[in-house]
């Protein structure tokens, strides 16, 4: 069986589509059709030549799809205790992991030394199908897979496995958020999910700092309690803390310099949680000292563990509706023109663009041949 793929060969702005071959399942492997895939930042910087992934490749990692078959011995039961069938609506962690190595055996399975990740694997044979740009992807042994609930549109459920679940992370490390008054530095999917999720964990006062005025219009849509420009930070933060300064503060620009704006505005005790600085960029000036006098916790988030799309998934579920998640995705297109989705994406900034493979399903707009 044959499988078309949008396939990136390492050549700037360039997708070439491909059959290839769908592979026979191993022990623990799953088969999904995919449903639908969005387009993460981090796709978009491979694609406009910003990043380096090992190639060919099959991008995407936000992705959504129906189980098509199971190999030998694969668990039939989700993160969640679901237990899992043909035709189940499934998403996925980024990165699969052996459970063995020094890391996976320190909690951090996420940095698994003989990972798989999902959108940045270079061809392998009977290992090509590993990203949702193409009509099927195969789940290793090793996938924290995870049912998606029927009534969560493809729009919302697709960004799960990426912004939703690095941001579970990211709020894990920043502690109790009840009563909080929280600094969120990007307005982009992290920083908006952000929002809505220290919201629902009952944060008092959620600052939301971006330069796009339209960014910043759809953290209010969000769960921020204000959202400025950066210039704004330092008398916002003041004012709404009596002068003692933020709680916790998440980083999810990568800007040095706007993380070395905010720094000084964080209270004795706080917590830093950085996420955003996946590219290497100019070194902070932090002087220890600070650190720890004013006894700062700095915490960074790279990716994220299974349990963090377990409770990412509960969020999405729980507060379906509440938050305008489907909005963020701007457009569909086929995978026929995955190549315009990627230039749609660049020319529009659209928070979200998305690829669907193989069917229309609940979508705001779709353009397809």
């Amino acid at each position: 069986m044959k499988s078309l793929a949008a396939v990136f060969d390492g050549v700037t702005r360039e997708m070439q589509l491909r059959e290839l071959e769908v592979p026979a399942l191993q022990p623990g492997e799953t088969l999904v059709r995919v449903l639908g895939c969005t387009l993460c930042g981090s796709d978009l910087h491979t694609y406009e030549g910003h990043r380096q992934v090992p190639v060919p490749t099959v991008l995407g990692h936000e992705i959504v799809g129906a189980i098509e078959a199971f190999g030998e011995r694969t668990p039939r039961v989700d993160l969640a205790g679901h237990e899992l069938k043909l035709g189940d609506r499934v998403t996925w962690a980024l990165v699969a992991s052996c459970g063995e190595c020094f890391y996976c055996t320190r909690n951090l399975p996420q940095k698994c030394l003989r990972s798989v990740k999902y959108g940045h694997e270079a061809f392998k044979p009977g290992r090509e199908l590993l990203g949702g740009l193409a009509e099927h992807c195969l789940l290793v042994r090793g996938t924290a897979i995870i049912r998606v609930p029927d009534l969560l549109p493809l729009e919302v459920a697709c960004p799960a496995s990426c912004a939703t679940s690095t941001v579970a992370a990211a709020l894990e490390a920043a502690g109790d958020l009840q009563g909080r008054t929280i600094g969120i530095l990007g307005a982009g999917m992290l920083g908006l999910t952000a929002c809505a999720m220290s919201r629902a964990a009952g944060a008092e006062q959620i600052v939301c700092v971006d330069k796009n005025e339209a960014r910043r219009g759809q953290a209010l849509n969000f769960g921020a309690t204000h959202a400025i420009a950066p210039a704004e930070v330092t008398q916002l933060s003041r004012e709404l803390t009596g002068g003692h300064g933020l709680d916790i503060l998440l980083e999810f620009t990568g800007a040095t310099a706007a993380l070395e704006n905010a720094w000084p505005l964080l209270r004795i005790g706080a917590r830093a949680v950085l996420v955003g600085a996946v590219f290497p960029g100019p070194p902070m000036s932090l002087m220890p000292e600070q650190l720890v006098r004013r006894q700062l916790t700095l915490a960074g988030v790279h990716n994220y563990a299974p349990r963090h799309l377990a409770a990412a998934m509960v969020f999405l579920e729980q507060n379906r509706g509440i938050f305008p998640f489907q909005a963020l995705v701007a457009s569909w297109f086929s995978l026929e023109r995955v190549q315009e989705g990627f230039e749609m994406a660049r020319e529009t900034q659209a928070v979200r663009i998305g690829i669907c493979p193989t069917g229309i399903w609940g979508f705001k707009e779709t353009i397809f041949p």
